[in-house]
């Protein structure tokens, strides 16, 4: 059975398929889009897309996608990491909304509490005071008392600098006290979202246990429970992929070959792939940097001229062979051994 949906509206047709013993695939959107190109007409139904689709599964097999298995454990990683996708971009919209608020009535505050702004004793400060007036009110001690019960250790020395921050500026910004409202309102919506993302780490971390790969993949460094997490419900099943290359490939991460006769030679980065794998693999690439063998190989392609990004491509292209291995072999990872230094020659 060949679906263009594997979740949402399709979750359920898979269910009943896997129950029947079929085998089930998915016909990417993009993919989808660009073979309708190539067939007569330029109309959108339900039977032409039916049509594309069973024409694409009979004739070009190797365009569809594996539906990951009905692992349970999965399933439940898959529902819960796309929550704290979401979760996380909410707090990053949050986030950007709250610190221009602060930008536009006291630059000088924005700047120091925007180090800080996911802090949880910043924010319940923002909430209960959150014009420089209802700051200045509060006075340092008062600041102080609001932050300490989430934040005790940043309420020793935050509320001096921001009372010597907040007399830096006279003038009042037409519309400050409007701003207060939402400030508050914001603040207090970013807390409890990130509140809420803390406890769901939580039920991701308790979930990631029950997976036999969680204590291989957790070994690797830059890879903690949300990365083994994205990684698991991203990847799905290893079988899908022959070998580390098609792995890489399928998340962008291998170069792509241009090539026209003799004038043209080279090769450029793909600008295909799973995003979301490759964004994971370039973030976890970025954490290792404090391993040894991960830094060596980085300022490696430094010094071969590459700019960050691309060594850290290159870092994260290297990574996914361990990575794949890994996985087939079900073994933590191992750095390499450092060959001992050779004893010098003794005269004959």
């Amino acid at each position: 059975m060949i679906v263009d949906q594997p979740a949402s509206i399709g979750a359920l047709a898979i269910a009943v398929a896997r129950q029947m013993g079929l085998d089930v695939a998915y016909l990417p959107g993009l993919t989808m889009r660009r073979l309708a190109d190539l067939h007569p007409g330029e109309s959108k139904t339900d039977a032409r897309d039916a049509y594309v689709i069973a024409d694409a599964a009979r004739t070009l097999p190797h365009t569809l996608r594996r539906v990951g298995t009905d692992d349970e454990t999965l399933a439940g990683l898959t529902v819960l990491v796309g929550y704290d996708s979401d979760l996380a971009a909410e707090a990053t919209r949050l986030t950007n909304r709250l610190r221009d608020a602060l930008l536009h009535i006291h630059p000088a505050a924005e700047r120091l509490l925007g180090s800080h702004i996911h802090r949880p004793g910043v924010l319940e400060l923002l909430a209960d005071a959150p014009t420089p007036t209802a700051l200045r009110q509060l006075g340092e001690t008062g600041i102080a008392t609001t932050m300490r019960p989430r934040s005790p250790r940043l309420a020793k020395t935050l509320p001096g600098q921001l009372v010597r921050v907040l007399d830096e500026q006279t003038v009042v910004v037409p519309g400050t006290a409007a701003f207060g409202p939402v400030i508050a309102g914001v603040a207090r919506k970013l807390l409890g979202v990130l509140d809420e993302r803390a406890d769901l780490a939580q039920d991701v971390e308790a979930t990631l246990e029950a997976h036999p790969l969680s204590e291989v993949l957790v070994w690797m460094p830059g890879v903690g429970v949300r990365t083994a997490a994205s990684l698991l419900t991203i990847i799905g099943d290893i079988a899908a992929f022959p070998t580390a290359a098609h792995l890489a490939a399928y998340a962008g991460l291998a170069p792509v070959t241009r090539r026209s006769g003799s004038s043209i030679r080279g090769e450029v980065r793909s600008q295909r792939g799973n995003h979301a794998l490759k964004s994971t693999l370039f973030l976890s690439a970025f954490a290792s940097l404090s391993d040894p063998t991960s830094r060596a190989y980085y300022d490696r392609k430094r010094a071969e001229g590459k700019r960050h990004n691309a060594a850290l491509i290159c870092l994260a292209r290297r990574r996914v062979d361990v990575l794949y291995a890994m996985i087939c072999d079900r073994k933590p990872y191992q750095p390499p051994a450092t060959n001992p230094a050779p004893e010098p020659a003794r005269a004959a």
